[in-house]
């Protein structure tokens, strides 16, 4: 069942990629595109039916001896960890394929990109062996550089360069971390139930716990090892945004807590208050940086490493409530910047600018864009955690499972959310209302074809803020079972003072 969540998309790439031209006419090749991510997305829908909530393991196991020698398996399973992750991916690799242009450059290269994509951040979310992740995980490195030095904005190539460098930097810690810590376990392979640290002295996994956090920091990233997304997220078209946004960065969260709480949970407890800290100061940066900012695709993208903090702090704070609402803001974070990446583009294109200063009136019901400021309102409410859309309840579990473990960091957190709300009321202030200038407001009209992503969007927004069981039921057996293997406080003050 797990394999033709991977494969099924890499096939189709290297089909549209290599099959003959006059096979797959031009026309025609979105639309194969469309149609095999729409496939994967209802199999992810099937397997989300078929899940069993009350298991808090790994279920629809897959193995196949691949490599006896290194330690490596092709071994696949999905738990409360990463069911969500799974349809996230799927969903978005949709709306990405259907918000594209019918007159994209190059499509045969662009869609096999993005399909390529998907099957890679699906292996990884679903990869049980350490190796076996790491090669989905380099997967999407050369695809994600090709979509943004080519079909990105006029500073696509230094963007995109970037981005791989950063990347590759994520790589290798994470690889030599997983090498290293399989060498000084003497774990007989790299089989993730096959590694266990408990023998390492504190001090050692905290070592090895850097590399992991690192490593993953970058890819999330953490500050100050963001300076690669705003010109990324910036660069890159609408499209390509939410896949950096929706689901890279995802992946980033959910290697921090399947490898570096599921590995060391003892060198987590450990630096847990650090992190929780990190958090907290990413997530007022995010604001704050956000709130100066005059493109408001520069302002979206900023406002994704603040919410990163929230994902850092509930994390850090390990308690059942606080990993459930972490897996929730994900998830939440992942919908909400989808519809704002894709909203921003259709400003855009519609509009031909995104600078707040020669924005405005747009909520004009006659001349304006009415419903697309509709929906932008409600992607920031959304956004900034107003009760009632999916936003507040994964910010609000968050922040009350952290509070007992890091009231001072958590309360940062809640300011920064505060600010949340201050950059989209000039964003949304300053784009939708407003006198609009009837000398130039002569916008194309936007075809309910543009609008349907965030349409879709929109509704699971509200539904999941209404009916969030629908959003926590999924995860809270696995996440409960992580945190029992988290070490009580009074271990933890122990493990500290034998590492002074």
């Amino acid at each position: 069942m797990l394999s033709v969540l991977i494969w099924i998309p890499i096939i189709a790439a290297a089909v549209i990629g290599f099959y003959p031209g006059k096979a797959i006419p031009t026309s025609r090749i979105r639309l194969v595109a469309l149609t095999i991510s729409g496939l994967v997305l209802l199999w992810n829908l099937f397997i989300l039916l078929k899940f069993d909530i009350s298991n808090p393991g790994m279920q629809f196991q897959e193995y196949l001896p691949w490599n006896e020698t290194l330690g490596l398996s092709y071994q696949l399973g999905v738990d409360g960890l990463s069911v969500l992750m799974l349809v996230l991916n799927s969903l978005l690799t949709w709306i990405a394929i259907y918000s594209s242009g019918k007159d994209t450059e190059r499509p045969r290269l662009f869609y096999s990109m993005i399909l390529l994509v998907s099957g890679g951040v699906a292996g990884a979310f679903l990869a049980e062996n350490l190796l076996l992740f790491f090669l989905f995980y380099e997967l999407e490195l050369i695809p994600f550089y090709l979509l943004i030095s080519i079909w990105g904005g006029e500073k696509r190539a230094y963007a995109g360069i970037k981005f791989l460098i950063y990347t590759a930097v994520s790589g290798a810690l994470i690889l030599a971390t997983f090498l290293g810590t399989v060498w000084l376990t003497h774990a007989t392979s790299f089989a993730f139930d096959a590694v266990s640290t408990q023998n390492l002295s504190a001090g050692l996994q905290i070592v090895l716990l850097a590399g992991i956090v690192l490593g993953f920091g970058i890819k999330i990233p953490l500050v100050p090892f963001h300076t690669w997304l705003p010109d990324a997220y910036v660069e890159a078209s609408a499209p390509i945004a939410i896949l950096l946004g929706g689901v890279l960065a995802k992946l980033g969260t959910y290697g921090l807590l399947r490898f570096g709480m599921g590995l060391f949970p003892q060198a987590w407890s450990i630096i847990a208050p650090t992190l929780a800290i990190w958090g907290a100061i990413g997530a007022i940066y995010g604001a704050v940086i956000a709130i100066a900012q005059k493109d408001i695709k520069r302002m979206v993208a900023y406002s994704s490493i603040g919410h990163m903090g929230y994902i850092l702090l509930a994390s850090a704070a390990s308690t059942p409530l606080a990993l459930v609402g972490a897996v929730a803001q994900m998830f939440s974070h992942g919908i909400i910047l989808a519809i704002l990446f894709h909203l921003v583009g259709i400003v855009e294109a519609k509009v031909g600018t995104r600078e707040l200063d020669k924005l405005n009136g747009l909520m004009s019901p006659i001349r304006g864009l009415p419903l697309i400021s509709a929906l932008l309102v409600l992607s920031g409410m959304a956004s900034a955690g107003i009760p009632g859309l999916t936003g507040f309840i994964a910010e609000f579990i968050s922040f009350q499972g952290s509070f007992s473990a890091f009231p001072i960091p958590t309360l940062l957190c809640v300011v920064a959310s505060g600010l949340t709300a201050v950059y989209f009321v000039i964003l949304l202030n300053n784009t939708c209302f407003g006198r609009l200038n009837n000398n130039f407001a002569y916008y194309p009209k936007v075809l309910w074809s543009e609008k349907m992503p965030a349409i879709i969007l929109a509704v699971l927004i509200i539904f999941l803020g209404v009916q969030p069981t629908w959003l926590v039921r999924w995860s809270e057996p696995t996440t409960t079972a992580m945190v029992a293997t988290i070490p009580s406080l009074e271990k933890t003050v122990i493990a500290q003072v034998a590492v002074k």
